[in-house]
Order: C-alpha cells, then sequence, then structure tokens
C-alpha cells in the first residue's frame, strides 16, 4: 500500500484488511515521506499485527510508483493485491 498523507484514511483501509476472512496476509505499507498522522497510524497498527509492515522512504516520490515498487520488493507472498490507502476491501 503506497501511502502520502492519508491519515484520515488509513485506519479504514488497514482495518479492511484485518478484517478479511481469509487470514494468510502480509500488508506492507510504505510511507512516501507523509507530513499528517500516517506514519504514527501505521506504527501503531503494526505494533499490534505482524502482518503489518511499516516501511518510509528517505525522500518524497511524488507518485504512488515509487512506494508501490518497494512494497512489491518487500513482499514475502505467492500472491499480489493492490491497496491503495484510501481503499477498503470487503470481508471475502
Amino acid at each position: 500500500m503506497p501511502n502520502y498523507n492519508g491519515g484520515k484514511y488509513l485506519k479504514a483501509s488497514i482495518n479492511s484488511v484485518i478484517n478479511q476472512s481469509h487470514t494468510n496476509w502480509e500488508l506492507i505499507i510504505v510511507d512516501d515521506c507523509s507530513t499528517d498522522e500516517s506514519v504514527s497510524i501505521i506504527s501503531d497498527n503494526s505494533k499490534k499485527d505482524e502482518r503489518i509492515q511499516l516501511h518510509v522512504l528517505n525522500k518524497n516520490s511524488g507518485t504512488p510508483g515509487s512506494p508501490r515498487n518497494k512494497g512489491l520488493d518487500k513482499a514475502q507472498g505467492e500472491f499480489i493485491a493492490f491497496l491503495d490507502s484510501d481503499d477498503v476491501w470487503h470481508p471475502q
């Protein structure tokens, strides 16, 4: 999940992944140097659930492509599903 200043949507987006009927997942969130409360929200969630990973870029890329590619590099799973920080998934 690429993120830049998506703090007002992140809780709902993260919770939609946590509440999936499928439980074998990893959520990789790559923050693109947000200036809002995003990193704190992601960090709090990653402390509660080890399947959630936070990675913060050193420099703002200005595009969701760079954080998305960094997330792909970190992925360990067999399947990839894309989710933006303002999206939610249905439970199934």
